[in-house]
């Protein structure tokens, strides 16, 4: 169902967590342009090319200290909603995350969109993602807190799919997959996820979850793409069953463990086992919620970089 935004955005105060990030530059750079107020949160000492361009973009910076409470009250104060698109593992997913929820029911925003980003966590057995296993802790605070909450479901950043999630493999004109060929799974750029959720923290009737996906594809589905994008024909590699997967999981989580990493290469790989499993699959799809978004396929994302490549 396609919506209007309730709000009239220039009068919408906006405070927003992990700007200086990749996701979080984008959703301000949305929110600006819908003529809306943007105060932005950096870490205190957080200086750089970074929170110069959010300055010249039009955003009010404002530093902060997470375990000064009263210092992220007042940064909160005035907000129609607060955004967070932190990322980190629980000293900011659960610790950060936490105190900035408590200052925003403090200063009484009404709305709170917490860093999800991800596919549907809440259908994973725990123990199954480390990092979705924060996100799904962070949602059970979140849920007894006296705020509105709405997250953004989103499946995988189509943006891996060039070169960090090794599944299109150029060089080889491979598309690796496990168990079935024919699963679908969700996938969305970070900038099309950055232009909803900027449209969602301005619609104050939006749901606890709002799911997107700006491509559905199965392996095959991979495969077309690639071989569109690139003018080569692909193939499938099946990598083996699931239970192959857990054993190497497990395995590299014992030989190369990294805890202290956000995205080591088992991290990876548990998120594909999940979205193979096909429990995380994003339904119903809110693509239309917001009627201004152009979604992206994978097959431009593709396409694109087999162009910058080339370059």
């Amino acid at each position: 169902m396609a919506v209007d935004h309730p709000l009239t955005p220039e009068k919408s105060l906006i405070v927003l967590a992990g700007a200086t990030g990749d996701l979080g530059g984008r959703i301000a750079r949305h929110l600006l342009q819908h003529g809306a107020r943007v105060r932005a949160l950096v870490r205190t000492g957080g200086t750089g090319d970074k929170t110069a361009a959010l300055r010249a973009k039009g955003a009010t910076l404002v530093e902060v200290d997470y375990r000064n409470h009263a210092e992220l009250v007042k940064a909160c104060s005035g907000a129609t909603c607060v955004v967070s698109a932190l990322s980190g593992l629980e000293e900011v997913i659960l610790d950060a995350q936490t105190a900035l929820l408590q200052a925003a029911v403090e200063a009484g925003v009404p709305r709170f969109v917490p860093s999800d980003f991800a596919i549907d966590f809440t259908k994973l057995p725990p123990g199954t993602n480390r990092n979705l296993d924060l996100r799904q802790e962070f949602k059970e605070r979140l849920d007894k807190a006296p705020i509105k909450a709405t997250s953004i479901l989103n499946g995988m950043f189509s943006d891996l799919l060039t070169g960090q999630a090794p599944v299109v493999l150029f060089p080889l004109k491979r598309v690796v997959y496990w168990e079935n060929a024919d699963q679908p799974l969700d996938f969305t750029t970070t900038e099309d996820t950055a232009a909803f959720t900027a449209a969602a923290a301005l619609d104050d009737t939006a749901p606890r979850y709002l799911r997107v996906a700006g491509d559905v594809l199965s392996a095959r589905g991979l495969q077309d793409a690639a071989s569109q994008a690139t003018g080569h024909p692909f193939k499938l590699l099946k990598a083996g069953k699931l239970r192959r997967l857990d054993r190497i999981i497990r395995f590299t989580k014992a030989v190369f463990p990294q805890k202290e990493e956000v995205f080591p290469a088992w991290q990876g790989m548990q998120y594909m086992r999940n979205m193979f499993s096909g429990l995380p699959k994003l339904a119903p799809l809110d693509n239309d919620r917001y009627p201004g978004i152009q979604w992206t396929s994978v097959e431009e994302v593709l396409a694109e970089h087999v162009q910058q490549s080339s370059k």
